[in-house]
This record gives structure tokens, sequence and C-alpha cells, in this order.
């Protein structure tokens, strides 16, 4: 089977010299669920950034469903976007809109400009957004302002949102570091939820190694730019922490 993502040598200095990325290389085949860890500043962000095109890498390659998209500009990058749908940290809602409203946000891409501007959208369209409120176990709150709502409630609007998008990669940036344990379950059951039932490929940075082995088909760990591991979340042993993690690092839990 041919990956779904290719990354090639792929290199990242930004212009106060900061290096992020020295030549990372790894592949994502169709239907993963991958996750990326590594200390704050080992690149995780930046990679995903790389992908999506938020940020030019300064070398390498990116293969995206077997095309190079390395140097994509204008609007080949939307449209590359439109198959890489994104979530973050900070769940980008707007807060003053109903749940429905922000879901159907997704869905702008392939809307016309008056349509979106005047907030309207078909029936088609609308019974997504419910089918895939439902799949994330927030339907009964679709009419609710997302400012009402709970941080791990919000992130999952943001993954029904990312959904409308019609994905072929879910790129998920530090989704539950904002939240508190048990929330971060929730979210992260629901993202296995679409990695199975959707065939969803996910790429997933996080910091805790208990989530990692928890959730991941596969892991690769990044340290200071450089790619140090890559297998199996099991596979991670005290020395393969402290190797990613550094000597004395101690793992914490989220049961």
């Amino acid at each position: 089977m041919n990956p779904l993502l290719s990354i090639k040598n792929l290199k990242k200095t930004y212009p106060n010299g900061v290096e992020a990325l020295k030549g990372v290389s790894l592949s994502v085949q169709p239907g993963e669920f991958l996750v990326v860890i590594g200390l704050s500043g080992s690149g995780k962000s930046t990679l995903l950034k790389c992908v999506n095109h938020l940020i030019d890498p300064s070398a390498g390659e990116i293969i995206f469903n077997g095309k190079d998209i390395t140097h994509a500009k204008g609007e080949e990058v939307q449209q590359i976007r439109q198959q890489m749908a994104m979530i973050f940290q900070s769940f980008n809602l707007v807060e003053r809109h109903s749940v429905i409203s922000n879901v159907l946000m997704g869905s702008l891409s392939r809307t016309p400009i008056l349509k979106s501007i005047l907030g309207f959208f078909s029936t088609a369209e609308k019974a997504k957004a419910m089918d895939y409120l439902k799949l994330v176990g927030i339907d009964d709150q679709a009419y609710y302002r997302a400012g009402q709502l709970s941080g791990g409630q919000k992130q999952r609007v943001a993954v029904a949102r990312a959904l409308m998008q019609n994905p072929k990669i879910l790129l998920a940036d530090e989704p539950v570091a904002s939240l508190d344990p048990a929330t971060c379950h929730v979210v992260m059951d629901y993202l296995k939820k679409i990695n199975k039932e959707l065939g969803l490929t996910i790429i997933c940075n996080l910091h805790f190694l208990s989530l990692v082995r928890q959730y991941a088909t596969r892991v690769v760990a990044l340290k200071n730019g450089s790619l140090v591991y890559e297998g199996s979340p099991q596979e991670i042993d005290e020395k393969w922490f402290e190797k990613i993690y550094g000597e004395g690092a101690k793992q914490v839990h989220v049961r």
C-alpha cells in the first residue's frame, strides 16, 4: 500500500536561526493513528504546520496522496488544506455562534461566498453537521452558544467542524493539552472512534506517554528537531523514555 503522506528529509530553520526540524523523514499509511511525541520545542508543532502549509519548510519534500506539495502556493495551498483538517489546543470556535454554526463553518470552502456570509447552508449540509455532532456525542447541544460549553465539549465541536471538510487526514496539535485528565480520555476516545469507524488517518501530537500507549497505532518521537524513535508505543521502555525526554524525566500517567 502506498503511503498517504511521505515526509523526506524535512528541515525548518526560523529567521532567528532556530533549527526546528533537522532532516525528519517518515511515512503515514492510510487509516493510521500516528502519534508524535517529544518535549516542548522538539519540533512537533512545526512538523504539522509544515505539512499543512501554515509555514514553509526550509528544505526537504512533502508528498501527499501521491503528489509533491512541498512548494505549493496560492490556490493549491487552499486545496491542500481542504484535504487536511487541523484541530488545535485552543479550539478556535466563534463562541457567540451556535455549536451547529461552528460545525457548518467547516464546509465554507465548498459554499458560495454570498451564502456563507449570510449563513445559508443546504439542508444536506445541516444534516451532515448533525451527524458529525452525534458522532462526537454532542448533538443534544447543537443550538447552544459555543461559549457555554466546557473545554472538552468545545474540542469535540472542533473535531466535528474538521470532519465537515471531508478530509483525507486529520492533524491534531496537542488537542487535549488544555483539558483535565478525565476529559482528555473523552476527546481521545472520540478521535479513536473516528479513526476506526470512518477510517480517517490521524496524526496527533501528544505529551503524555500513557495516552500514546492507549490510542496510537504507531508512534514517532522528536528530540531537538530530529526523529529519535519510530515504532510501537508499547516498545517505549524506561530506557527509550529517558532517551526521548531526558535523564531524570518522570512519566505522568493520565488515568
